[in-house]
């Protein structure tokens, strides 16, 4: 079955953009969102300004894409956890994202011999740790793109 998985931690917050967070953490984000409508046609416009580090490294478990994630934020955890308080006063707050589309025909698949087990994996004290002090929640998102 075809797979293609990522993840990634993000900050969000409907009144501090992502450049500010950017400045309080002093780490430069893989992706940012600028803050806009829910809905705008014809293109939908994020609903909060969003500050993401992202591991969309294919072949990996989700486990290994999270330890990615985490071994660049770690060093700030400190930093992360004060502005997560912050966010978290007013709108915002912090999540470690899971995003996992199963059957994803569209995708170009690995040698079936070659191709490592994607399906299992775990989150250990480090990540929960992490999750914990930081004040982030954990968000999973998990589509059957079978019949898309």
């Amino acid at each position: 079955m075809p797979l293609r998985q990522y993840a990634y931690f993000a900050l969000f917050s409907q009144h501090i953009s992502a450049d500010d967070m950017t400045s309080q953490l002093g780490i430069a984000p893989d992706e940012v969102t600028v803050r806009g409508s829910r809905f705008t046609e014809p293109a939908v416009v994020p609903v909060d300004h969003s500050w993401k580090v992202v591991c969309r490294e294919p072949g990996l478990r989700v486990d290994e894409q999270i330890t990615r994630i985490l071994d660049r934020l770690q060093p700030h955890t400190d930093r992360i956890r004060d502005l997560t308080r912050q966010l978290a006063r007013t709108d915002g707050g912090a999540a470690l994202h899971v995003v996992r589309h199963f059957n994803d025909t569209d995708r170009p698949r690995q040698g079936a011999a070659a191709a490592p087990n994607l399906f299992g994996w775990h989150l250990d004290r480090k990540v929960l740790d992490f999750l914990s002090t930081t004040g982030a929640e954990l968000d999973i998102d998990e589509y059957d793109m079978a019949g898309a």
